[in-house]
């Protein structure tokens, strides 16, 4: 096991127990984009549910938002390799986002919609808890984003519960800082 794995592992843990993050019989959907940071999360958190004393489920999601690129074929194939349980949803979200019928952003279109289709299909496999590799830097700009656009002193929370509790969204990554997780996925 590599330095930055370690670590990652070691701060994973800490957050988890922190901030309560797993519980026997949670079933945890591991949002999965494709990049670094939510690679790194699938696979790390596949090895800390070996180690732990916890009993949970993981199943893993990618949302292809559809621009043409194949990347709904690659997260199958590794998918296959990782995790028995995973659902790859094709869909148009990048390219309508994109359209000229769209009035509002296209980040903030294709981010709403690409979350409701991971809350319906944490419903669909009746998962309570969806993880999102967020790290450390993230939180951090995510603060300074509120402060400076949005004037409110606020920014993703460890855990945050949806639906009278019924949903969390947990970020495993929260306490790891950016550069680990590059140096991991070199």
């Amino acid at each position: 096991m590599s330095h930055a794995s370690k670590k990652i592992s070691q701060l994973l843990g800490k957050a988890a127990r922190r901030y309560n993050m797993l519980a026997n019989g949670d079933h945890v959907l591991v949002a999965v984009s494709g990049g670094k940071d939510s690679v790194a999360l699938l696979y790390l958190l596949i090895q800390h549910q070996a180690r732990v004393p916890i009993n949970y489920t993981i199943s893993a999601v990618h949302v292809d938002p559809g621009f043409g690129v194949d990347s709904a074929g690659r997260m199958e194939r590794f998918f296959s390799g990782q995790i028995a349980h995973y659902r790859v949803l094709r869909t148009g979200i990048g390219p309508m986002a994109h359209s000229s019928s769209n009035r509002e952003n296209p980040c903030f279109l294709c981010s709403r919609l690409r979350r409701k289709l991971l809350f319906e299909t944490a419903e669909e496999l009746g998962c309570n808890k969806i993880a999102f590799g967020h790290h450390k830097d993230d939180v951090i700009e995510t603060f300074f984003l509120n402060v400076l656009y949005g004037g409110s002193l606020s920014t993703m929370m460890p855990v945050q519960d949806f639906f009278d509790g019924k949903l969390s969204v947990i970020r495993p990554f929260y306490m790891v800082d950016e550069h680990l997780i590059e140096g991991f996925a070199c």
